[in-house]
């Protein structure tokens, strides 16, 4: 049924789980196309709110009265249970359900798809090679994982065939896409919920860069050990970003990781045969996206408060070194809100050693999502954890013991980092705004 589901065909598309990151980049699209958009979500969101600002009808709460018949087709996300009660109703309806990767499957089919995927760096790099292709007149059409820091959208609506899409491994959801140019930024253990080991994820990228035809590109480092067992039997070419040159490229996004990113947008770039001065112009002026190393303004007594998305040791590490290189000498005291019990069990003795760049960790209850609680994995277990590793920490156990925590211990020109995929960046808006 989903195989041959024209969307522009449809005119009343329901969302549930319309506040999520890639599914309201979708509601957006289908918004644009003049589309009644409907939706769901938990709870009330800046991204909702905005939704509503461009014309969806949003619902707080999953509810099967929701849903009514004359809706053409349902779209849902991935982390949505058969037992939803509205995407229960819609199947009693015999209304069209398509899982979110199955509708950016059908949107690449007919599309050059420019797919950017990877364990870390695939948001700020999709962000990089949209900004790229757009200022070099391209009019791509563009999905990313979070806000571009200039359009405060995830969301470009471009006018030519070129379509640039985040490419989630998780479930194998990326497996849908038709990618002409597949980016493979790294590959590292993580989803160990769904993935058996590095091999079963290994796997999946392996499958996806089977897909991008003979004369597509996949651009990616075939030297990484981890990497490179993905790339047999691959019937694209081969391109390596590290060897991109980068004499005189200029970021405003600190931390070797973005170098990387910028690699990366470079070789998209000479692919498609833009001029690299163009590029190195686009990659300096380039702000960042929300949630990735985002400065989010100052407490009352003058700590500076950063936020980052970081939610895998790697990208901790990462980002936490980007910061220490940025601020030498300041204090840099780090509130962390782990995301899955499963992630949190499967990679606590990693997690512990992430944090060396810090000075000090404040741990936040677990961000549960889709989980139930796991008996023993716990804030306090991984604060201990962190101890042991010589950086002082302290698990907190709700949002007012941290910040009143933060307005006892942060000093003028310390710098604060909310860390983590849940909702932590509310703590960091909060500190900013009322401290």
């Amino acid at each position: 049924m989903t195989k041959n589901l024209d969307l522009n065909s449809k005119k009343k598309i329901y969302f549930i789980g319309i506040g999520g990151i890639g599914m309201s980049a979708l509601a957006r699209m289908m918004l644009s196309k003049g589309k009644e958009v409907f939706g769901s979500d938990r709870s009330e969101s800046l991204i909702t709110k905005q939704l509503e600002e461009k014309g969806a009808r949003i619902f707080i709460g999953q509810k099967e009265e929701n849903i009514t018949s004359d809706i053409d087709v349902v779209v849902y996300t991935i982390a949505v249970e058969d037992s939803n009660p509205e995407l229960k109703k819609a199947r009693a309806f015999n209304i069209p359900t398509i899982s979110y990767p199955e509708a950016l499957g059908i949107i690449s089919e007919g599309m050059f798809t420019i797919a950017v995927s990877g364990t870390h760096g695939k948001t700020t790099t999709t962000a990089m090679i949209g900004r790229v292709l757009s200022d070099a007149k391209k009019s791509p059409t563009m999905i990313v994982g979070s806000l571009l820091q200039e359009q405060k959208t995830n969301f470009v609506k471009g006018t030519s065939d070129l379509f640039i899409v985040e490419a989630c491994e998780y479930k194998r959801s990326f497996l849908h896409l038709n990618p002409n140019i597949l980016v493979i930024t790294n590959i590292d253990d993580d989803h160990l919920d769904y993935y058996k080991d590095i091999a079963d994820i290994q796997s999946a990228f392996s499958e996806l860069a089977r897909k991008v035809p003979a004369d597509g590109f996949v651009v990616t480092n075939p030297h990484d050990s981890r990497v490179a067992p993905a790339l047999k039997n691959v019937h694209a070419k081969i391109i390596d970003y590290t060897s991109q040159n980068k004499n005189g490229l200029k970021l405003r996004v600190p931390g070797e990781h973005n170098i990387l990113n910028a690699q990366v947008a470079l070789a998209v770039a000479d692919i498609l045969k833009i001029p690299r001065e163009d590029v190195f112009a686009t990659l300096a002026d380039f702000k960042g996206t929300w949630r990735r190393f985002e400065y989010k303004g100052k407490t009352k007594n003058g700590a500076l408060v950063y936020d980052d998305y970081a939610h895998h040791p790697t990208e901790i590490k990462a980002t936490l070194k980007a910061a220490r290189e940025l601020f030498p000498d300041k204090k840099i005291i780090v509130i962390f809100q782990p995301h899955l019990y499963s992630r949190t069990k499967l990679l606590m003795g990693k997690f512990a050693k992430s944090f060396g760049d810090a000075d000090e960790v404040i741990v936040a209850p677990i961000y549960a999502a889709r989980e139930k609680e796991i008996m023993g994995v716990n804030s306090e277990a991984l604060a201990e954890k962190i101890k042991e590793q010589g950086v002082r920490s302290v698990s907190l156990k709700d949002t007012e013991s941290i910040v009143n925590y933060i307005k006892t211990n942060a000093k003028p020109g310390d710098i604060i980092f909310t860390i983590g995929a849940g909702d932590i960046y509310k703590i960091g808006e909060r500190l900013a705004k009322t401290n």
